[in-house]
């Protein structure tokens, strides 16, 4: 549970920087996610856990 609440703040204070250092490009970035197919978003964000998970346990195992 301490991870996941670790990885939650790491993606806020990631997602923070990058509304703070590029604001503009965020929005563009919304705005065309906003756009795009709910389907091909369901698909990107499986992968993209499905990456996540697999990133933490690659780490968990080469003992980072």
């Amino acid at each position: 549970m301490i991870d996941l609440v670790a990885a939650f703040g790491l993606a806020l204070a990631i997602e923070g920087l990058l509304c703070a250092a590029a604001p503009d490009t965020v929005r563009r970035t919304m705005n065309e996610v906003a756009q795009t197919p709910r389907e091909r978003l369901r698909i990107v964000g499986v992968v993209t856990a499905g990456l996540g998970v697999a990133i933490v346990w690659g780490a968990r195992k080469a003992g980072l």
